[in-house]
């Protein structure tokens, strides 16, 4: 039994949810079982720690039977108990001051591998959003087939960017926010088996944990400390991936979003992160490849699709099929007025106004008097 990840585990017990001063404590003893042995005596390690944690960590001791348990039950089930220190402990979070001093994983995908991108976004993904997924991830692999993608497990963008993944053979890992003896939500529980075949489970909580409001806000430094960018898809204006977001950038990781139209409320996380600068706009996966200078691999004959929205004639680019039409009705065209673009694109007259007024914020279309749009 190694006794330095046996403390470790039974330190995250003692201090549960504070990681950095975990990492902080060991960092001065020099080692976990080094601040184990001075737990009577911790101020002549660390002359500055105050009564409440000299008491804290005196009571270390009544921990690690817990810990023991937690050991025998990791290597019953063939999970891999990982601390910084070790070779195999993700070296992107290593750099993060408050990543976890235990990681606990099952899977056959390398925590270290060359590329790799957290997706994260809504749990009340639309039809848009998992079509980005969907197309954006077909086409990275082809760009990079190597690449790992790192998500939550949640419902919405977060499983479908890990089934997208699995579909397009792409290894991907799920960071859970309870132990490995349970799958929450329980209906991904068939994506999860088949994730541990192509890229793994990985968390920092230990066996008979819940899944807690706050260990998914823990959950996310983790997948946006362990790779080299975090994409955000869909996001309201508040949710667990804007917060991944910024940890993201305060870990100094790339963000990228997808833009959404105006007043979509699924994207106007999205829209004011990229408004904020706070993110990079993005419409495709070689753009993404390009900007963070991965080396990619051969292109295949099959052209990948350069970008993931309908690319309109001159160049300009369409968000939907909607707006396809609408431009196909214009073209050519002096101006057409609202009654004749509604019959010409079968759109209700709400629908398409609301389309025509996102297409001229665009810049795509102008607004002539009586009612009347044209093509710009």
């Amino acid at each position: 039994m190694d006794e330095e990840i046996l403390y470790s585990i039974a330190l995250t017990r003692v201090l549960p949810y504070q990681s950095q001063v975990q990492r902080q404590l060991t960092e001065a003893a020099g080692s976990v079982r080094a601040l184990y042995e001075h737990r009577h005596q911790l101020r002549e390690l660390l002359p500055s720690a105050s009564e409440r944690l000299q008491r804290t960590i005196a009571q270390w001791e009544q921990h690690m039977a817990r810990a023991e348990q937690e050991m025998a039950f990791a290597e019953k089930n063939r999970i891999r108990v990982t601390i910084p220190s070790d070779v195999d402990y993700p070296a992107r979070l290593r750099e993060c001051p408050d990543a976890p001093i235990v990681l606990y994983y099952r899977g056959t995908a390398d925590l270290n591998s060359r590329h790799m991108l957290s997706i994260v976004g809504t749990r009340r993904a639309t039809e848009y959003g998992k079509t980005f997924c969907q197309r954006f991830l077909s086409d990275l692999s082809h760009l990079c087939p190597d690449v790992l993608i790192v998500s939550g497990l949640a419902y919405g963008i977060d499983i479908q960017a890990h089934r997208q993944a699995l579909q397009n053979g792409l290894p991907t890992i799920g960071i859970l926010a309870h132990g490995l003896d349970q799958i929450y939500p329980r209906l991904h529980r068939q994506t999860a088996i088949e994730m541990l075949q192509q890229g793994g489970l990985l968390t920092e909580f230990m066996s008979q944990s819940t899944a807690e409001k706050i260990n998914f806000v823990a959950r996310n430094r983790i997948v946006a400390g362990m790779t080299d960018a975090t994409l955000v898809v869909e996001s309201a204006d508040k949710g667990g991936s804007l917060i991944t977001a910024h940890i993201a950038t305060d870990y100094n990781r790339e963000v990228f979003a997808v833009p959404g139209r105006l007043g979509d409320a699924a994207s106007a996380g999205c829209n004011g992160l990229i408004r904020d600068s706070q993110a990079i706009l993005l419409q495709s996966a070689e753009q993404l490849v390009e900007h963070i200078g991965w080396v990619t691999a051969q292109r295949e004959q099959q052209p990948v699709q350069r970008d993931l929205f309908p690319t309109l004639s001159d160049g300009t680019t369409a968000s939907s099929p909607e707006e396809m039409a609408i431009s196909r009705a214009l073209k050519g065209s002096d101006g057409k007025q609202l009654n004749q673009l509604t019959v010409e694109t079968n759109l209700p007259i709400g629908r398409l106004s609301s389309l025509l007024f996102d297409m001229e914020m665009r810049g795509l279309v102008r607004r002539l008097s009586g009612g009347t749009y044209r093509w710009i």
